[in-house]
């Protein structure tokens, strides 16, 4: 996922993908600790993902205080 992605969609979408890519990453945690996870790397981009959603979110909250 792009940042440029996450700028062209509303707060709502973003809240509701990150609350999904949480829900993801539990899982995929949880499939690395059984020894069930055959992409390592998942991890990480969802983690990357969920901080570019975050950012997204943040800068957002700051442009509306000002």
């Amino acid at each position: 996922m792009k940042a440029h992605e996450l700028l062209t969609r509303s707060t709502e979408e973003l809240e509701n993908e990150l609350e999904s890519l949480k829900e993801n990453l539990f899982n995929q945690k949880s499939r690395s600790i059984l020894g069930q996870l055959e992409d390592t790397t998942l991890i990480g981009k969802i983690r990357k993902d969920i901080a570019r959603i975050k950012t997204v979110l943040r800068a957002r909250e700051l442009d509306t205080q000002e």
